[in-house]
């Protein structure tokens, strides 16, 4: 069996084909996600509430329950939610076109039927004009090809991103999908502390906006797009943003500050089209890093990782593992 072609390791993902779809699909992962919240102990810069990318989707992970506990992953194969228990019951919602507020009514009749009720506060986040998911009959859209591209191209950016994650010796956010956004991202920290977050995200309260950014952070991202960058990109800033952050010399070539955006941007069409789409996300991170590490004086050499050991691949093969 040979590889996939970079094309289709990297598929076109033009905002304007699947814009309703996207929507629908933002609404429907807020559902979820605000479960996982309710249901999680706090923990900080939420990163209690995100996603995690897998083999056909996106998953919860486990969430508690009292002394039980269930799961919930987005199926983008076979187009499907599934909700599992740790009594060994699964529920099925189709994904398909629907109404948010059919999906929602659809869904929690299935938590009930296995006996998991859960509460939600059911206005969206991060979004203007938000429509209670129970009332949204507005959005409905559903075009399982794009939903399928989309996923494909998580896969590719959160194998990326964790080779970039693992560069990094100081505190570090795992990689991870917010719903909020949607984007999958990866945060690094200096460790030190930052001035107050201005907040002002649309329907986010302040408080948990400041508690996400306390710390200094160094963040890069992927997105489908929307607003100011109507096209799917790669972002990286900086919080806080030191100056002269966006006159930074950054790679590859496509790459542009957005003054609107207050990032960088790397059009996705710039990546999949290039020779080596692993290799021109790589460079955008660590150049975008490298500026903002650089310019706020973080100290480096105490929070990076050199060069891989000699051998150390052939020693994941052995098995090897180490304690600290």
């Amino acid at each position: 069996m040979t590889a996939p072609s970079p094309l289709e390791a990297w598929p076109a993902l033009p905002l304007e084909s699947w814009r309703d779809t996207c929507a629908t699909l933002h609404l429907w992962t807020q559902i979820v996600g605000k479960v996982r919240l309710v249901q999680s102990p706090w923990t900080n810069h939420s990163w209690h509430v995100t996603f995690y990318v897998t083999a056909r989707g996106l998953t919860t992970l486990l969430i508690p329950y009292g002394n039980r506990a269930f799961q919930i992953d987005f199926d983008f194969v076979d187009h499907q939610l599934i909700v599992q228990s740790t009594e060994g019951r699964t529920a099925r919602v189709a994904l398909q076109p629907q109404s948010v507020a059919t999906f929602y009514a659809r869904f929690m009749a299935e938590m009930r039927r296995l006996d998991l009720p859960v509460e939600i506060y059911r206005k969206p986040n991060e979004i203007p004009d938000p429509i209670p998911f129970d009332e949204d009959e507005t959005h409905r859209a559903y075009d399982a090809e794009y939903v399928n591209r989309f996923w494909r191209i998580l896969v590719q950016a959160d194998r990326i991103f964790k080779e970039f994650r693992a560069r990094f010796i100081g505190k570090c956010s795992p990689v991870h999908f917010f719903w909020g956004g949607p984007d999958l991202a990866v945060t690094r920290f200096s460790g030190r502390p930052a001035p107050p977050h201005p907040g002002g995200i649309p329907h986010l309260p302040d408080r948990v906006t400041r508690e996400a950014y306390s710390h200094e952070v160094s963040s890069c991202g992927f997105w489908p797009g929307g607003g100011p960058i109507p096209y799917a990109a790669f972002y990286a800033y900086a919080y806080p943003e030191p100056a002269g952050f966006g006159a930074s010399s950054i790679q590859p070539a496509g790459a542009f500050y957005s003054k609107e955006m207050g990032e960088f941007i790397l059009p996705y069409d710039v990546v999949r089209q290039s020779a080596s789409p692993d290799q021109t996300v790589l460079e955008f991170l660590q150049s975008t890093y490298a500026a903002a590490a650089d310019l706020a004086q973080w100290d480096r050499s105490s929070l990076e990782r050199g060069p891989e050991p000699k051998g150390a691949k052939g020693d994941r093969n052995e098995g090897t593992s180490a304690t600290p």
